[in-house]
């Protein structure tokens, strides 16, 4: 009874996870698949603990209580810039427990091998299975932990380091050791060569040497990519965590997580795909750290960058007919999107068509942007992807950038020196006129200078994104 009712209520789990995760590809239905998803893991773990072996149902909910209190709090705490980084900080948490869960296992079943079979036949939960086990069926354990823990160690130390560079704690830039990618090819092949000692006899020195070798990858592997490729990277985690779950799920013989797991690690590496190709960027160079590269000296910038003040914005948004405004990082970090759906609002009354162009990787996250618009509840079907508005940029009378720098950068077209050369971007420099509202004259996140700035239809609007939009509002007609 008590197998029967765990597994079925681990396959209504596993649709609804797989309902949250088709949900959440339109912002129409992203509210209701998240619904889908709680449901989903509460039933989840509801089966589990009165499932077949439950038991210290104290102490289980003693934690399950501590964490969600955990969880609340930071979930009230972190702003909506803070987001990329908590996903890394999430990340680095399921790894963890992959390592954690792997070990466990091996104790385990190092401890098993030396009972009576008397013994072995009155132990419960995780143990019975282990105890129950046939020597291949071992020897497959074995293999399924050891990979669970690396897999889970290069995530903890790769989504520890992916936090540090989206939260400014470490160097945005690409750093590696001297050997550069021979390090990481060293610790690989030394991981391999103590899995097969480890299948082989050899004891816990062989698993916690490849565990030291896993935490460096995952360390020295995002050290050495720059900033500019982090959204590409949080997501390249998230598939990584997926994989890490799933083959806990193998060394507990738990088919939920099993499937979980490979849920959430196939739709991460799906969407790094997705995102490397918006990029116009393999795959592999971004894993090898390549952003940056060039073959020659950058071309040169003509001109100078021309500031404008509320006034003249605002009148150029009076006479406009069409406007599209293009947000990035910096309307996050001005908490600006509440006045930017004003803004709207009041250009939509006045008859205007106002539209919103997303890159697929404006922000730090991906779906950054459209999450902060959803937030200001600004409506879903003037939200446009790049690909879907780039070719109405020519009869646009304003383009507005908000925070916004390598998407936006001609010089991906223009400069085959540029580090971003082949990249898409929003085409907005085509617009009659184009506005970039800037804090001040540096470069972005990459550090690469932004010839738009200098064009001759570009005028720059300096200052706070959300001080300088709230200046704007009672100047638009």
């Amino acid at each position: 009874m008590e197998y029967g009712f765990t597994t079925a209520a681990y396959v209504v789990a596993a649709v609804l996870f797989i309902l949250s995760l088709g949900g959440l590809s339109g912002q129409e239905s992203a509210k209701r698949a998240v619904w889908y998803g709680i449901v989903g893991m509460a039933l989840a773990v509801a089966a589990t603990l009165i499932g077949p072996g439950a038991g210290l149902w104290p102490l289980s909910i003693v934690l399950i209580a501590g964490g969600g209190i955990i969880g609340y709090y930071i979930a009230m705490r972190v702003q909506m810039t803070e987001m990329p980084q908590l996903v890394a900080a999430m990340h680095s948490l399921v790894g963890l427990a992959a390592v954690f869960v792997g070990y466990n296992a091996y104790i385990t079943a190092a401890h098993i091998a030396g009972m009576p079979q008397e013994t072995r036949d009155a132990l419960t939960g995780f143990a019975a299975i282990v105890a129950h086990k046939t020597p291949t069926e071992l020897s497959i354990l074995r293999v399924e932990l050891f990979l669970g823990v690396f897999i889970g160690a290069v995530t903890f130390t790769g989504s520890v380091i992916a936090f540090g560079k989206l939260a400014g704690k470490v160097t945005s830039k690409a750093q590696k050791l001297p050997g550069g990618h021979m390090l990481n090819a060293g610790a690989a092949a030394l991981s391999v060569i103590l899995l097969i000692l480890f299948m082989n006899g050899a004891g816990a020195w062989a698993l916690i040497l490849m565990t030291l070798a896993a935490l460096f990858i995952g360390y020295h592997l995002i050290m050495g990519i720059g900033g500019a490729d982090m959204p590409v990277v949080v997501s390249m985690l998230n598939s990584y965590s997926g994989w890490a779950a799933a083959a806990i799920g193998f060394s507990l013989g738990n088919d939920l997580l099993i499937v979980t797991g490979a849920l959430v690690g196939s739709s991460g590496a799906i969407l790094s795909y997705i995102m490397c190709k918006a990029m116009n960027r393999s795959f592999v160079s971004v894993i090898l750290g390549g952003f940056g590269n060039t073959t020659g000296p950058a071309m040169a910038i003509e001109g100078e960058m021309i500031a404008i003040d509320a006034d003249g914005v605002a009148a150029a948004l009076n006479e406009a007919d069409s406007i599209i405004i293009v947000p990035g990082y910096g309307m996050a970090v001005a908490q600006a999107q509440q006045s930017v759906a004003e803004l709207t609002r009041k250009l939509r009354a006045a008859g205007k068509e106002v539209r919103f162009g997303i890159h697929p990787v404006a922000g730090r996250l991906p779906g950054h942007m459209n999450v902060l618009l959803a937030e200001a509840k600004v409506p879903y079907d003037i939200v446009l992807e790049m690909d879907e508005i780039n070719e109405d940029f020519p009869s646009t009378d304003v383009a507005i950038v908000i925070g916004s720098n390598d998407i936006v950068n001609p010089a991906a077209q223009d400069d085959p020196n540029s580090p971003i050369a082949g990249m898409p971007v929003l085409e907005v420099w085509k617009a009659k006129q184009v506005f970039v509202s800037k804090r001040g004259q540096g470069t972005g996140y990459s550090g690469i200078e932004n010839p738009l700035f200098f064009k001759d239809n570009t005028r720059m609007f300096y200052g706070d994104a959300k001080k300088s939009i709230d200046e704007l509002l009672p100047k638009i007609a």
